[in-house]
């Protein structure tokens, strides 16, 4: 018996009736094309954002390796920046002693603090919950409503803190809380959390009303049994887009402090006690114009904010697992 064996060879591709492999340039063209009306609601924000965040950052950048006093040519010194200010300017690590200090202790707690309230005022009814949803994001939305700590924490017998105290017997004289290097820094993170309840709080709010109520229903029936357990497993997993929001929003804000610290503290503050990272760069960005070296300041916060949102966001996956 003859055998007869298929000698056709597959086809190569690109040639006739072969598969052809499309690139990802011509992929990702085809697909802004297929799209095209979703790209064309969306171009005046990218081109706001483009223009006014992502231009901004690389000419600040670049600019970190020049000297520049807005007076004068741009002048190429290279690392010169970045060894001053590491290895030279005993300032900036006082303020970026401070900054982790405010990130550490505001990030996480003002991130929790957030959920826990936005968590609570989920249970109670719509009006209730409205009610109470503008009473604790108000501080947020009220411009420099924080000078009422000013009178707080006045220096002289007026205050209400020290009134207070020497009332109860606890001080025999007032104390000047923000002239005293002890105490600005402490002071300036309790203000900061008062504030936080911001874009976040909203955030968490609104996620949780968007959490599927059947799969509450499934998860008794898989054995959950507790509200915590529905929390770890069921409504964080459901809310990751928005505890993702929150948790850039709530960074950024922690290591940006400057607002607050200049008008309670002063500028610069006593000893540079309520120093940050963003008022050395105001300092040398709008004081002094040294651009070149606000702008080396201005990228190692960028870095540092980066390096801190993407370590985050790896331990929120992990949430449910």
């Amino acid at each position: 018996m003859v055998q007869i064996h298929n000698t056709t060879e597959p086809a190569l591709p690109g040639l006739a009736g072969g598969p052809v492999k499309e690139s990802r340039l011509a992929q990702l063209w085809r697909d802004i094309k297929k799209s095209k009306h979703y790209y064309f609601m969306m171009s005046p924000y990218m081109i706001i954002f483009f223009l006014f965040t992502v231009i901004p950052v690389v000419v600040s950048f670049g600019l970190s390796f020049f000297y520049f006093n807005m007076l004068e040519t741009p002048r190429f010194i290279g690392w010169e920046n970045y060894s001053r200010l590491l290895l030279g300017d005993d300032v900036f690590m006082i303020a970026l002693k401070n900054t982790f200090l405010f990130a550490v202790i505001t990030g996480p707690l003002s991130y929790i603090a957030c959920f826990l309230f936005a968590w609570l005022i989920n249970e109670l009814s719509p009006f209730v919950r409205s009610l109470m949803t503008l009473v604790f994001y108000a501080p947020s939305i009220s411009g420099n409503v924080f000078f009422i700590w000013l009178i707080v924490f006045s220096g002289d017998s007026y205050g209400y803190l020290n009134g207070f105290l020497m009332k109860i017997g606890v001080l025999l004289e007032p104390i000047i809380w923000l002239q005293n290097e002890k105490y600005i820094l402490p002071i300036i993170i309790i203000v900061q959390l008062w504030l936080s309840l911001g874009t976040s709080f909203l955030a968490f709010i609104a996620g949780l009303q968007t959490v599927d109520q059947t799969l509450f229903e499934a998860g008794a029936m898989d054995g959950i049994r507790n509200r915590w357990q529905e929390l770890w497993f069921i409504t964080l997993p459901s809310m990751r887009p928005q505890l993702m929001f929150g948790a850039v929003m709530q960074i950024t804000a922690s290591f940006a402090v400057a607002e607050v610290s200049i008008a309670l503290a002063g500028f610069p503050s006593v000893n540079y006690a309520g120093h940050t990272v963003v008022t050395h760069l105001m300092d040398y960005g709008t004081l002094r114009f040294e651009m070149g070296y606000a702008s080396a300041i201005a990228t190692i916060l960028f870095a540092i904010m980066l390096g801190t949102n993407m370590m985050t966001q790896k331990l929120l996956r992990k949430v449910g697992e």
